[in-house]
């Protein structure tokens, strides 16, 4: 198992996009936009394959957090940690087994509109952690 990247919202999407990649070398994917959500993010790869997703939306520019739809906090600072399980059907599996040991699963395993397969549980102090191959 591997941490597969981590995500932190932020204010300023392009200057920050341009600070991790003018001073930390990171290469920066394509802007990712949900309209529906109002959802804007860049994935951005470091040497080694570290990766890390800066995230804007419309009505999480609070520094202070607070419930988003899904019961997870929303604000500006560290949003989620993703874990590479491998496949999918470890994605579904481990998925199912947290939710039988009374974890919350807010997102269920799905196909995401930018190409991830992934799942969304709260860990017990609520923080996000995506479940991914």
């Amino acid at each position: 198992m591997r941490i597969e990247h981590a995500a932190m919202y932020v204010i300023d999407l392009e200057t920050m996009r341009d600070f991790f990649c003018r001073y930390f070398g990171a290469v920066s994917g394509e802007l990712y936009y949900n309209e529906k959500k109002g959802f804007r993010s860049y994935f951005l790869t470091f040497d080694g394959g570290a990766r890390l997703e800066l995230m804007h939306q419309e009505g999480c520019g609070s520094p202070r957090r607070k419930e988003d739809a899904e019961g997870a906090s929303c604000g500006l600072g560290l949003h989620h940690l993703a874990m590479g399980v491998g496949s999918r059907e470890a994605v579904d599996e481990l998925s199912r087994r947290l939710e039988e040991d009374g974890y919350r699963v807010v997102g269920q395993p799905r196909t995401t509109g930018d190409g991830y397969y992934e799942s969304v549980v709260l860990d017990p102090e609520h923080n996000r952690i995506e479940i991914t191959v």
